[in-house]
């Protein structure tokens, strides 16, 4: 993997990360989203690896539906550890 195909797909697995992760995940900041997306492309096609999915010729599915899921699980943790909640005042 090059590092520019790895800051893309980052990108765009943790949009989709933060997407179908569930509850209301919108309270971390974008960097944190981007991130997540990188390490959950990282960790995705080495778990891939490891769980037994051949590489194709093709579009490999199986490693990036594992990505996005491993990105969502990230998100999740970065929004409970960072804790930044919206508050509104009380008058």
């Amino acid at each position: 993997m090059e590092i520019i195909g790895v800051i893309v797909a980052g990108i765009i697995i943790g949009l989709l990360g933060k997407f179908v992760a569930p509850g209301d995940r919108d309270n971390i900041p974008l960097w944190l989203t981007v991130i997540c997306g990188i390490a959950g492309v990282l960790i995705g096609y080495y778990l891939a690896a490891a769980l037994g999915v051949d590489a194709t010729s093709g579009i490999d599915w199986i490693r990036w539906i594992i990505s996005i899921i491993v990105a969502a699980v990230l998100v999740m943790i970065a929004a409970t550890v960072t804790g930044r909640r919206g508050h509104r005042a009380v008058r």
